[in-house]
């Protein structure tokens, strides 16, 4: 009984860890549409809103590590849940851009702590041949809080100051979190060797073997410093390049960006009205949660290396096609809201919010690009595992059939029709139009790149490195390699508009396809596999092996 309480508390405290952490990526594009008129934000306190999150999460990676370690994972994650409800109150009664901004910021800290936190305490509190699923479990939670966000903002779209129910519901899942971890025991690993674990009962759901195991060869903690971390003692510069190579070709695959086109591509093939932007854009999320419930049926049978190498097979192939088709069949692109209309144009949406006919709304300064205030659609959904994919959405706007803030006036029509207008021709003389075959190939090559991401880079990199290192080291590692996926992830969100400007959107795809390629090799020669073992066989497989 026991033993199943602490499994279903565990798989709890693992979901919502990740439900809260998608809910924050997902809320701010519809909250956004509101704030910008309610505190008349320009295009560049926009972005400042969105990416505060990064910011703090960045902050967090820095300094949680150290309390993850020196204060324990059941701590750090009791700790986030305070911080996350201090930053919800400020963002729900805020009055003034800069205290918006504060509230972000110290949501980002909070649930890049509790990332952290969670996969290496649930981790370490379940048996190995379980490990893989509730860890990938909190992957699944992001996936399905993304959603959840959407539908709120859809509810709360038409609400006076909505966007302070938005921000606030996030207590909800915060303090179910801090509830269910109080009944969870202290972390094992704190406690001392394995073997005196084990007896002491405070592991119930490792097997007898695993525990006949750790009897003939207690485990002992040591202790290591943070530049342990780039020494060859036990083999930890090998742990820290596969943990480094594994976050940094999550982002260079080009997952921040391949979905920042996903509104453009459904309206490439047909999906013109903003209810089939809606459906669209909940499609991709329902793909999203059914390849990460697959990836966590899988994790513990097929492997973790298998999983990965089989995702990032599936990727370079979805991304080198887009890149072809787009060749073929180039897709109209625009700038983001200043270079797209001029020097002006940061001032116009507040200036004039509800213009029937408006050439500066033609290109969305928010992240919910599909074009409605209430679709969601487009590259806001883009955010899976760190919060610059909602960041990269403000870098990469999208050409929308209709002014996000002019669906409640009677003019649609004449909407419609002046926004295309103002950023190239119309769709029935755009070149992508013509293609309709092309077009549905490369919408179901996204399809499949978003199900391989979710399958592989998704939650393996996660579960991975929460198990890869030792016990003493492991959340200040966790955190080190954190800090470089939040850094490279916003330096491909940033650069990449450039980078088309360079050397073209084809090209940029079908390199991020040479990147996949890459990362199998790399995945191949460096990353062992690790499922079915304890913690204590990885680590000390990693010890004796060079």
């Amino acid at each position: 009984g026991r033993a199943l309480l602490v499994l279903l508390l565990s798989a709890t405290v693992s979901l919502l860890g990740g439900l809260i952490f998608g809910y924050e990526l997902g809320i701010i594009s519809g909250a956004l549409l509101q704030l910008q008129t309610d505190f008349q934000l320009s295009c560049f306190q926009q972005e400042v809103v969105v990416s505060a999150v990064l910011i703090g999460a960045l902050l967090a990676s820095l300094a949680g590590g150290i309390l993850i370690d020196r204060h324990g994972r059941r701590r750090a994650i009791l700790v986030s849940n305070v911080v996350l409800l201090v930053g919800s109150l400020l963002l729900t009664l805020a009055r003034s851009f800069t205290v918006l901004v504060t509230g972000r910021m110290t949501v980002g800290f909070a649930i890049s702590v509790s990332s952290m936190a969670c996969c290496i305490y649930v981790s370490e509190m379940v048996a190995a041949h379980q490990r893989g699923l509730l860890v990938s479990l909190y992957e699944a939670g992001i996936t399905v809080g993304i959603l959840l966000s959407y539908a709120l903002n859809y509810l709360f779209a038409d609400l006076d100051e909505g966007w302070r129910y938005m921000f606030g519901l996030a207590i909800a899942p915060a303090a179910m979190q801090f509830l269910s971890i109080l009944f969870l025991p202290v972390n094992p690993v704190k406690l001392g060797s394995w073997d005196s674990d084990c007896q002491k009962g405070l592991i119930p759901l490792q097997d007898t073997g695993h525990r006949a195991a750790a009897k003939r060869e207690p485990y002992q903690e040591k202790h290591y410093s943070f530049l342990d971390l780039f020494r060859t003692r036990d083999n930890m510069r090998r742990r820290t390049l596969v943990g480094l190579g594994l976050v940094l070709f999550q982002q260079f695959t080009g997952q921040p960006n391949v979905l920042g086109y996903a509104s453009k591509i459904f309206h490439s093939v047909g999906f013109q009205s903003n209810s089939s932007a809606i459906l669209a854009s909940v499609g991709l999320g329902a793909i999203k949660v059914v390849a990460t419930l697959v990836a966590m049926a899988l994790a513990d049978k097929a492997g973790r290396r298998v999983l990965l190498m089989a995702g990032c097979v599936v990727m370079a192939i979805s991304v080198t096609t887009i890149g072809l088709t787009s060749r073929m069949a180039p897709l109209a692109m625009a700038r983001d809201c200043k270079a797209a209309t001029g020097p002006n144009a940061s001032h116009s949406l507040t200036q004039h919010p509800l213009t029937p006919v408006l050439p500066q709304s033609a290109v969305s300064p928010v992240p919910p690009a599909s074009g409605a205030v209430k679709s969601q659609a487009g590259p806001g959904f883009a955010a899976t595992t760190s919060l610059t994919k909602v960041f990269a959405s403000t870098q990469s706007k999208e050409v929308v059939p209709i002014s996000s803030l002019t669906q409640k006036r009677d003019s649609v029509g004449q909407s419609k029709k002046g926004t295309l207008e103002s950023t190239g021709p119309p769709l029935s003389a755009a070149p992508w139009a013509q293609h309709t075959d092309l077009n549905w190939i490369t919408l179901l090559s996204m399809m499949a790149f978003v199900s391989a991401f979710s399958i592989g880079f998704g939650p393996m990199t996660w579960l991975v490195l929460s198990e890869i290192y030792p016990a003493g080291i492991r959340g200040r590692a966790f955190a080190f390699c954190n800090s470089f996926n939040w850094a490279a992830n916003l330096l491909i969100s940033l650069s990449f508009l450039d980078l088309i400007d360079a050397i073209g959107f084809s090209w940029m795809f079908l390199l991020y396809g040479l990147m996949g390629v890459m990362a199998v090799i790399f995945i191949y020669l460096f990353v062992p596999e690790t499922k079915g073992q304890s913690l204590e066989e990885i680590d000390q497989q990693f010890s004796r092996t060079r």
